[in-house]
């Protein structure tokens, strides 16, 4: 994703210290607006002007790159927002925007947190947006709020989030991003040795895969993935033997192709410690073998699982 942020009145001030007076001075007028007790009355708030006022505060602020006091007036704005009538949509979009300031300081915990309050806020619908953008718009935000985690190598976390982000792709209809999502999802299961959820997720993306006409040539992938996981996991070879038959009845076309064989082989020797054919299959695992047909797995998560588990002293 792409942010930027439009700077409209940063042809009136000139230096980096008039939009810092500016934007204070926006805030104090956005203060008054949202009212309190005076000397002798009650002031009801005004909230559409007062988001004004702080719109323009936090452009004044981002054009002084004040991206912490900007972040923070996005907050306000958001709050401000969320006061008013149909105006839910103005607050996750400031939501996103000081996401977008915080995440120049590298505030990653306020970027998430931000990403956060809007994601949850189009997941709820707005009335102004159609369900499916709703649910798309939620969707991105809790994918850029897995990949942050990611980013900080919190995989239990990413989990979390890329499932939601899936959750939602797919209430959109969008079935190649859900898939993408629980993909990262599943990766990061293995990764943390989660391999049952793993299991159940290349699976699930399997089963998806297989009823799209676009996607179903890689289903075949995320079941060799599934496999791969239950040997990780220790599964007996009887167990392994009918989860393969299995993935044979949903895909049809699998019985044929060098991912199957892989795996059907695999499965003895790994029960057997056979470790010079182990080493031999990990190598085919990793397209490093010159075989014919050699099936090469893209997720190097797996692979590195795979030999963690493999028989040591070989």
């Amino acid at each position: 994703m792409r942010w930027s942020i439009e700077i409209s009145d940063e042809k009136l001030l000139k230096t980096m210290g008039d939009l810092i007076v500016r934007a204070k001075e926006l805030e104090k007028e956005s203060e008054k607006k949202l009212g309190g007790w005076g000397f002798f009355y009650y002031k009801e708030p005004e909230y559409e002007e007062a988001a004004h006022l702080l719109h323009e505060a936090a452009n004044c602020y981002t054009a002084a790159k004040c991206w912490d006091e900007a972040g923070a007036t996005y907050i306000k704005l958001a709050e401000c927002h969320l006061k008013t009538k149909l105006k839910h949509e103005f607050a996750a979009n400031s939501y996103i925007y000081a996401a977008i300031c915080y995440q120049s300081k590298q505030n990653i915990e306020k970027v998430i947190d931000s990403l956060e309050k809007a994601a949850e806020l189009f997941e709820k619908g707005l009335e102004t947006v159609p369900g499916n953008q709703c649910n798309q718009n939620a969707a991105k935000r809790y994918r850029e709020i897995a990949e942050r985690y990611e980013s900080k190598q919190n995989s239990e976390n990413a989990i979390e989030f890329y499932e939601k982000s899936a959750q939602l792709f797919e209430k959109a209809q969008l079935l190649m991003s859900a898939n993408h999502c629980n993909h990262k999802a599943a990766q990061h299961a293995a990764q943390v040795q989660r391999y049952s959820k793993a299991i159940k997720i290349y699976e699930k993306i399997a089963s998806h895969s297989l009823n799209d006409s676009l996607l179903k040539y890689q289903a075949k992938r995320y079941l060799l993935d599934a496999g791969i996981c239950r040997l990780c996991r220790g599964d007996d070879l009887d167990s392994i033997t009918k989860a393969i038959e299995r993935y044979r009845k949903l895909d049809p076309t699998l019985s044929e192709t060098s991912e199957c064989q892989l795996l059907a082989s695999v499965a003895p020797s790994f029960q057997k410690e056979d470790g010079a054919k182990l080493k031999i299959l990990v190598s085919v695992v990793m397209g490093q073998a010159s075989y014919t047909c050699t099936p090469k797995i893209t997720d190097y998560t797996l692979v590195d699982a795979f030999c963690s588990s493999l028989p040591q002293n070989h």
